[in-house]
């Protein structure tokens, strides 16, 4: 199975900075948060990128095909 610990910590990260900048008080902290949400987004993306490069290694499988692999 793929580990994709790191990419949910970045979308948990994502998720936090994005509740900050909506408390964010002055327009340097907000400008500041949007430039740190950006940078998580991009690294999402090439996250994603990679673990579905890991995922597209395996091979396809209906779900019959699945669930008979899981009863043997």
């Amino acid at each position: 199975m793929t580990d994709t610990t790191h990419l949910n910590a970045l979308e948990r990260r994502l998720s936090h900075e994005r509740e900050y900048l909506r408390d964010a008080k002055s327009d340097g902290e907000k400008a500041l948060r949007r430039i740190w949400i950006a940078q998580i987004m991009r690294e999402i993306d090439q996250e994603r990128d990679f673990v579905g490069g890991l995922i597209s290694d395996l091979p396809a499988m209906t779900d019959d095909e699945l669930l008979a692999e899981l009863e043997a």
